[in-house]
């Protein structure tokens, strides 16, 4: 913790920095807290389309010579909407930082947002969101989310629907760009860079004053259960099982994660062992945890063929009754402990995984958690707590079933 500092501007902007002497690298986010949870279904998919028009130019530079002035120096640039946050970032090399900083904060206050630009990348968009369409692992979890918070923003897909790429224009993208996203701004960075720089550059490129109002989000729906089954033309059955959860700041959200990997996380889990290892049924099989402010999405993923999609679930079952009837070990737990504890380690190893976490824990608990907090949490857990919370968590009753089938072979059958 002793090489990150964190500045919070008189404009309401908030900086964060981690200072790593040994390497030659950044990675710097303006991270933003907006996304698609914050908006209608008259607008869904408007921050994920604002993503894509802020590289299309500013007052001072076009399209081309955002990416030529990065990329010239070794640089990268890119960004991505989350249903929570928007964030732009880039990596280079330490002596062209200032260069990168001045990009990034050009494009986030001077956006063009041109129609001829927003009519072209309606386009992208829209061959995006066929792509998913395309994707059964991407369709089912929209699928899932949707069902499982059908009275909250979480239900809305980051991209949108064809009707509302279609539908925006200059206006529409402008007022919502003035509106949503100068009201937060958080930049932070992790790599060979002095705090001090930081904050000067934020004096020089950003503006003196800048709004800090807070974004107040609905609140999280009771679990809901439904069923549902959707028939495109895959080869494979695509199913998801699961349930809503806690979200970031609830204690049991760690022990959860435990329990989560257990079941199914890595290829020495209890059901990648007991369905893809022993039965050869399934190529994918894990479990998942979606992650929010005050409510997760929690489930198993799955893809089979047709007629073993039946005996999958079966399994399922058993394995979720002897999580909830039996103690896990204390050989298994110390596993999975590990497991977890060398993956957040290992992921550590890239700067902008570190930007990213960094990010994420500014923005959900206004403070950065220590690694060696959350390594800490994990070693606490023990098999008495996996034990009462898969006796919580594990009751079919109360997981959704979203279910993409061939319509090919469904109407083979009933002929």
């Amino acid at each position: 913790m002793k090489n990150i500092k964190v500045s919070r501007l008189e404009n309401g902007i908030t900086i964060v920095s981690e200072f790593i002497p040994y390497i030659k690298s950044f990675s710097l986010g303006f991270w933003f807290n907006i996304g698609s949870r914050d908006e209608s279904p008259e607008n869904n998919g408007i921050a994920h389309f604002i993503e894509h028009m802020v590289f299309k130019g500013t007052r001072k530079r076009s399209s081309k010579k955002i990416s030529e002035e990065i990329e010239s120096c070794g640089g990268y640039l890119n960004a991505f909407t989350s249903k929570e946050h928007t964030c732009f970032y880039g990596r280079g090399l330490a002596q062209h930082f200032e260069k990168t900083f001045d990009v990034l904060s050009d494009m986030v206050q001077n956006p063009m947002f041109k129609q001829e630009h927003v009519i072209k990348e309606a386009g992208v968009i829209l061959d995006e969101l066929r792509d998913i369409n395309d994707n059964p692992e991407e369709l089912v979890f929209d699928e899932f989310e949707k069902h499982l918070f059908e009275k909250n923003g979480l239900r809305l897909p980051i991209i949108g629907s064809e009707k509302n790429i279609l539908s925006f224009n200059t206006n529409s993208i402008r007022n919502y760009y003035k509106q949503k996203y100068f009201n937060s701004l958080a930049i932070v960075c992790s790599g060979a860079i002095n705090h001090s720089e930081v904050v000067q550059l934020a004096g020089k490129y950003l503006p003196k004053k800048y709004l800090a109002a807070e974004n107040k989000r609905n609140a999280s729906v009771e679990n809901v259960v439904k069923h549902s089954r959707l028939e495109k033309d895959f080869q494979q059955v695509h199913i998801i099982l699961g349930r809503k959860t806690y979200g970031y700041k609830e204690k049991e959200r760690i022990p959860l994660n435990v329990l989560t990997n257990i079941l199914g996380e890595g290829s020495s889990s209890r059901l990648f062992q007991a369905i893809r290892e022993k039965l050869g049924i399934t190529y994918q099989i894990n479990t998942f945890i979606n992650s929010y402010l005050d409510v997760s999405s929690f489930g198993v993923y799955f893809s089979t063929g047709e007629k073993q999609s039946e005996k999958v679930l079966s399994i399922l079952s058993k394995e979720f009754k002897r999580l909830q009837t039996t103690k896990v070990s204390e050989k298994e737990l110390k596993r999975v402990k590990e497991y977890l504890k060398g993956s957040m380690l290992l992921s550590l190893e890239n700067t902008t995984n570190r930007m990213i976490r960094i990010a994420n824990s500014l923005l959900y608990f206004n403070r950065i958690i220590p690694v060696e907090e959350i390594i800490s949490e994990v070693e606490k857990v023990t098999p008495e707590e996996i034990h009462h919370l898969a006796k919580k968590m594990l009751n079919e009753e109360d997981y959704s079933k979203i279910e993409i089938r061939s319509r090919k072979k469904i109407q083979k059958a009933a002929a």
